[in-house]
């Protein structure tokens, strides 16, 4: 399909300025339409899914951002040698970049976004409140102000009224961003954001905002053409997040009134017209527990969360997207956008709920996903067999689902979630099933602090194994093995399983004081072995696998996973920390270091700052003590659990030692 530009251009081949699932998206509605796709990639990314599905694809450096997916000479050359007309940025990395913008015009490239100017104005938070203001869409009191000293913007806090929120004044995901409950925190809050905005944006401007407590985190699509038309797409409710992420987003949003969704709706279309908006953007608003809304930021790009939109409304954002960059008006009037149903995206991340949510990397060793149709969409970017990269975003996948009601949505949520199966590395699916399940996410009581008020139901620690699934492990484990002999003993988790074979193919397993009746096999749908299975007569199914010395359960009661332990003489022999020094939590780099050797610190001091997956984690001592050695120096990169400080060897220790 061909586009004529108002330039009078064809748009017959676009190049996608990134990578992962957004690149895969941008892909799909690019082939559906006759459009070629040019792919861009670093080294890491060699052998990705984007890599492989675009029609060209070009290398563009190593593996880190900076040298590559953020090279904008680099893919403006790529553009001109592949003589793509138009370039997409998807999201994150150059999508919100003014001066990419204005170098694509320059060199006569077609950028699918809005006009520089627009960026501009809703790249910078201070400057995007007064244009709001003026326009009438309410905002929210602060202090956005060019005086940057410490003691103009402390202040202004006192001034708001504490709990106040610090932004960097170019943010964006969460980058530079601090809640500050007091004046006691205010500094140390202050330096710790200004340190991540340098990092992320490079610029650590600030803005100070009032903090609404427990708010909803509530958005609108919008659309502008080059016609000077603009419409909305309705609402998304993004308020369920960690660490100022989002993690699980619905549209519409739950209990919201049709007056207020005509309100919002007509407040994001002023915002957008009021910059002479062009493409997809997002209004961001907060919402208070009355419904009252105030304008937060737009977002100039197509968001993560887009599918939620495209679920209620029948649309394809990207095919829109295209159409309006070569110059065509919006496909369908206001009048003409019609909601129905409900849909959720759930973002599928490596990482370590358990752990604050600690990002994580590695390889997806065994990756089985519910299978797409119209009604359930998969956005990923990755296979079976590909790595989770410690340089870039540690999202896996998007499961979006649709279906006529809010609670029929959810069901079918939950249903696809169970379905969704990753070992190699830590994922959140447990967690979003447990978050999906709890009855206030259910009620649709949404806000930003639900993850912090709901924790601990949140994060059900994972209970040791029952015995009925100690005996599906054991059973699978030997079908697998064919080893049909008369007596076989299983150690899981320091659990024996006593196994005697029965003539008529059951067996009797014996566990601590307790004997089991088990019977089952095995077999194969698309590519998995399944294993069918009755313990004292209550039948189960479960996907089975089983990787070196470990046994994988998955059934609709979640997942299980089952250690078969080493021969004693086969387990190396563990060795401790340095005494008792902290270890690199992730692989990343020392940002700064506040020690040095002969240092006394306390338990809680702050050791060092170190940057991993795009954040920040500060290193903390662990005890009391003296400092004996520091193993890095700012700018150093650090090994995953290797250790970062020494501490001298203590009187108890020697004693003990000797």
């Amino acid at each position: 399909m061909k586009y004529t530009t108002t330039t009078g251009r064809n748009i017959t081949k676009v190049l996608i300025a990134n990578r992962g699932e957004i690149a895969c998206r941008v892909m799909r509605t690019a082939r559906k339409l006759g459009v070629q796709s040019v792919a861009v990639y670093s080294e890491a990314d060699r052998n990705s899914m984007h890599v492989d599905m675009a029609d060209e694809a070009y290398s563009i450096g190593p593996a880190p951002s900076q040298q590559s997916y953020l090279s904008m000479e680099k893919i403006i050359q790529v553009a001109k040698t592949s003589a793509a007309q138009a370039i997409h940025p998807g999201y994150g990395f150059l999508s919100e970049n003014m001066e990419f913008a204005e170098l694509c015009k320059q060199e006569g490239i077609i950028f699918i976004g809005p006009p520089p100017s627009a960026i501009r104005d809703m790249g910078i938070k201070s400057t995007s409140k007064s244009i709001m203001a003026a326009a009438g869409v309410p905002v929210v009191e602060g202090y956005h102000g060019e005086d940057q000293s410490d003691q103009c913007l402390k202040e202004h806090a006192g001034r708001i009224g504490y709990p106040v929120m610090i932004k960097a004044v170019r943010g964006g995901g969460g980058k530079g961003m601090r809640i500050v409950r007091s004046e006691q925190e205010f500094q140390e809050q202050l330096e710790s954001a200004r340190r991540e905005a340098k990092k992320s944006f490079n610029d650590d401007a600030v803005l100070i905002e009032k903090f609404v407590d427990t708010p909803r985190h509530v958005e609108v699509q919008v659309f502008g053409d080059h016609h000077g038309n603009a419409v909305y797409l309705f609402e998304r409710d993004c308020s369920v997040q960690r660490r100022h992420q989002k993690i699980i987003e619905e549209a519409p949003a739950p209990g919201i009134k049709p007056e207020v969704r005509k309100k919002l709706g007509e407040a994001a279309v002023r915002a957008a017209k009021a910059v002479n908006y062009v493409g997809a953007g997002t209004v961001e608003f907060i919402m208070d527990s009355k419904h009252n809304f105030y304008f937060m930021e737009m977002n100039t790009r197509l968001q993560v969360e887009h599918p939620v939109t495209e679920m209620i409304t029948g649309t394809d954002l990207v095919e829109w997207q295209l159409r309006i960059a070569a110059g065509e008006k919006i496909p369908l009037s206001q009048e003409e956008i019609t909601l129905q149903g409900h849909a959720f995206e759930a973002r599928i991340y490596a990482e370590d709920p358990s752990n604050n949510f600690m990002p994580g990397a590695g390889p997806l060793v065994h990756l089985s996903t519910p299978r797409a149709d119209p009604s359930t969409r998969i956005e990923t970017g990755v296979r079976q067999g590909d790595e989770v990269s410690v340089h870039y975003d540690p999202m896996i996948a998007k499961l979006v689902v649709w279906a006529a009601d809010r609670q029929a949505a959810l069901t079918k949520l939950r249903y696809s979630l169970r379905q969704y199966n990753i070992i190699g590395l830590h994922t959140n699916i447990d967690f979003l099933l447990n978050l999906s399940g709890h009855p206030e996410f259910e009620a649709g009581n949404v806000h930003t602090d639900f993850i912090p008020q709901h924790h601990k139901e949140l994060l059900l620690s994972r209970k040791a194994a029952a015995k009925e699934s100690l005996c599906q492990a054991a059973l699978g484990l030997i079908l697998k093995e064919k080893a049909m002999t008369d007596a076989f003993t299983l150690q899981a988790h320091d659990v024996a399983i006593a196994v005697t074979y029965n003539h008529d193919g059951s067996y009797s397993m014996q566990i601590e004081d307790k004997t089991f009746q088990v019977l089952g096999d095995l077999y194969s749908e698309e590519d998995c072995t399944y294993l069918k299975c009755s313990v004292n007569g209550v039948a189960s199914k479960a996907k089975l696998i089983i990787l070196e010395n470990t046994i994988y359960l998955f059934s609709k009661e979640g997942s299980i996973e089952i250690d078969i332990p080493v021969p004693k003489y086969l387990s190396s022999v563990s060795s401790e920390g340095t005494q008792g020094g902290p270890l690199a939590p992730m692989t990343g780099t020392i940002e700064k270091v506040f020690v040095k050797a002969g240092d006394k610190v306390k338990a809680g001091d702050s050791l060092m700052v170190m940057i991993a997956m795009k954040m920040e984690h500060t290193i903390k001592a662990p005890k009391d003590g003296t400092i004996k050695k520091v193993f890095y120096r700012e700018g150093a990169q650090a090994n995953r659990h290797t250790p970062l400080v020494e501490f001298e060897e203590e009187e108890s220790d020697k004693r003990e030692s000797e």
